[in-house]
């Protein structure tokens, strides 16, 4: 009763009022005057508030997940409706395939699960919870600063701060889901496991990936174990040599294995020369990184790529905003800085693969996507002009300079390499000063301890390629390239009988190491083309004087008309986030035969996927996609890695053994001057 009648006082009554009061007005003409409150009285009824920025922040999340789980829910009632391929597995299966070599899978950065094994209080009742990936994955992000502290590593040793210890989950859930309804291995796993394949024959690799590849030996045994569980599942099926599956930067942490296997300890495995050729019959590159991404160079630097810099031309206010003082991009930069593997990612081997101020593999390239699709029509232009590129009508335009990977301007990015005013790095290092920021405001990075007339500096310096940029990050980051220095190498090698190449810090370079001596061994180089992928940045300073604020900033407003340059961000023909050039150039040209780089003659296979978008939300993702993870769900990928695994007849197997090329890999290796 008592609830009956508050609930009369609180919501029926002020209605009443009003109705009555409105009802006056209508009788008599006259308009009732509102009853005014005394100062202080509490108003019965609904209390009304302005929202403010965080409420309206709050709101727009909310109703992006919401509509995320919606369509998902959606997706999952009707998408059965839709005719789909049919699966590989199941096609396989009907041929009689079964499972013959064993199959080892290594996920690469950031799509592999992280757990929670020790924590600092801010983490209680995380224990063995998902602090990356996974379901548990959101409710770790209700304590924002508590999770970035404890997915940081040390600044100084690249390790585990004190006190906090998070571990790679194992297993094949490591890396099947990101989130739910997110799959990375999962549509592999599943059609492998249609003909047969389980946990005896098929096994997951667990290591954290924030660490140097290196460390996760120091730390976690991570390749012992794995050279173990190699050995053992090449002993419990049959002596059945073993089809390793890397994808993303798993790559580069594979080549770090082989050599580290067969190398004498403490250094090295002790496994000796013959391991990789005894144990492994083929590796099965994913859209491979092998040298490098620009992406991880704009990452490093000012810690956004394309997608950020979209956001901020879209609506300015909201990554950098002063009122909300969230400041998500030096977060990002504190925490990614701290994690030594996105240091392997970065562009490997100098001018000689990524071009300098004046020449670069990919030019000539066609960023137009609809004027490429007219070039394959002869036109009546074609025959009637001299000025054209010997093709079909179109004109030769002056080329994009791909090799300055870093441009403080538009203009510096395509002015003529002789009317560029750079400085020498010594006269940038003269440059550097005080401390700029009082270190109780805002959040730490190293930018702070550069002074302003430092900062011009990086920018008056007008241009970078991909040797000057290492260069540049030794000045703006000396810390960060301290520990990177110390486990990687970005170089290319003059001769790799140098002893100094037996160190680990050249393992994970393909063009510092050499292939391990299986000749009998293959190595396939599978990734997606046809998707504009970042290549080169149009930067200018941040206009923000805010306390630690990233002073540097891709500029949104940057473009061209020849669509290679948008939002600041130059493309070229990829995945989305790897270049053709890096995943597939070792395989066409510096593993091509016997070379320095693969004395043995391993033989190597270019096996491009042409992106091909769903046609609709309920299609599904991956059947036809090139993307860099959806690739993963890509039919014809799967296909081939399951016909290789499961030695497909003699037929089949030759269509897998040999190139399918879409891109112009083929003509930028022969630009790349790389002596074999």
């Amino acid at each position: 009763m008592a609830s009956v009648l508050r609930f009369r006082k609180l919501y029926v009554e002020p209605a009443v009022r009003c109705d009555v009061g409105e009802s006056v007005k209508a009788v008599s003409g006259v308009a009732v005057p509102p009853v005014e409150e005394k100062k202080g009285t509490r108003r019965r009824g609904w209390r009304r508030r302005e929202w403010n920025c965080v409420d309206w922040c709050c709101w727009a999340i909310g109703y992006m997940c919401t509509a995320w789980w919606v369509l998902l829910l959606f997706y999952d009632s009707f998408h059965m409706a839709l005719p789909a391929p049919e699966s590989p597995g199941m096609k396989l299966k009907r041929e009689g395939l079964r499972p013959l070599h064993p199959v080892v899978l290594v996920p690469g950065i950031v799509t592999a699960g992280l757990e929670l094994w020790e924590g600092r209080p801010c983490a209680d009742g995380l224990f063995r919870k998902r602090l990356w990936g996974g379901a548990s994955f959101t409710d770790v992000l209700r304590r924002p600063f508590c999770w970035l502290e404890h997915i940081s590593l040390d600044n100084e040793t690249g390790m585990d701060p004190p006190g906090i210890r998070v571990r790679p989950v194992p297993g094949l859930v490591a890396a099947d889901y990101f989130a739910p309804g997110y799959f990375v291995w999962a549509v592999l796993i599943e059609n492998l496991a249609r003909i047969g394949y389980e946990g005896k024959n098929m096994h997951m690799t667990a290591y954290d990936w924030r660490l140097s590849f290196q460390n996760t030996e120091v730390r976690d045994q991570s390749l012992s174990r794995l050279k173990s569980k190699i050995e053992l599942m090449f002993r419990t099926n049959g002596d059945k040599k073993v089809v390793v599956v890397p994808h993303s930067m798993g790559v580069l942490y594979f080549l770090h294995f082989m050599k580290w296997v067969e190398a004498p300890p403490p250094m090295g495995g002790g496994g000796g020369p013959g391991w990789c050729a005894k144990h492994i019959k083929a590796i099965m590159n994913i859209a491979p990184a092998f040298l490098g991404v620009p992406k991880a160079a704009s990452t490093i630097f000012s810690a956004e790529a394309k997608d950020v810099a979209f956001v901020r031309a879209m609506a300015p206010g909201l990554i950098d905003s002063e009122i909300l003082g969230f400041q998500a991009l030096e977060h990002v930069m504190r925490v990614s800085r701290s994690w030594d593997s996105v240091m392997s990612l970065l562009p490997k081997g100098g001018e000689a693969i990524w071009g300098n101020l004046d020449w670069s593999p990919e030019e000539g390239y066609e960023c137009d996507q609809v004027k490429k699709y007219l070039k394959s029509f002869p036109t009546k232009q074609s025959s009637e002009t001299n000025s054209t590129d010997g093709k079909l009508g179109f004109k030769v335009t002056d080329s994009v300079h791909y090799g300055r990977i870093i441009s403080f301007s538009k203009k510096s990015s395509q002015l003529p390499s002789s009317e560029l005013e750079t400085m020498k790095n010594k006269d940038l290092a003269r440059h550097h000063g005080r401390v700029q920021n009082n270190a109780s405001c805002g959040v730490w990075t190293e930018y702070d301890e550069m002074d302003r007339e430092s900062i011009r500096a990086v920018a008056e310096n007008k241009v970078y390629t991909a040797k000057t940029f290492t260069e540049l990050l030794h000045f703006v980051a000396p810390k960060l390239m301290q520990r990177a220095d110390a486990h990687f190498s970005q170089g290319l090698a003059d001769d790799l009988d140098d002893p100094k190449y037996s160190h680990y810090k050249y393992w994970s370079n393909p063009l510092e190491t050499k292939l391990p001596e299986a000749p009998e061994m293959e190595i396939y180089c599978m990734y997606g083309v046809g998707i504009p992928t970042e290549r080169a940045y149009v930067y200018k300073l941040s206009p923000s004087e805010r306390c630690r604020s990233i002073p540097y900033r891709i500029d949104g407003s940057a473009e061209d008309d020849k669509g290679c340059l948008k939002g600041g961000v130059y493309s070229v023909d990829g995945d989305q986030s790897v270049p053709a050039l890096s995943a597939g150039l070792m395989c066409a040209k510096g593993w091509r035969g016997r070379t320095r780089f693969n004395p043995s003659g391993i033989r190597t296979y270019v096996r491009e996927y042409r992106h091909k978008a769903p046609a609709n939300l309920l299609e599904g993702r991956g059947w036809e996609s090139g993307a860099h993870v959806d690739i993963m769900g890509n039919v014809a990928l799967i296909e081939d890695v399951m016909r290789v695994a499961a030695g497909a007849a003699a037929a089949a197997a030759a269509d897998v053994r040999s190139d399918k090329i879409h891109s112009d890999i083929m003509r930028m290796a022969e630009r790349v001057g790389l002596r074999l």
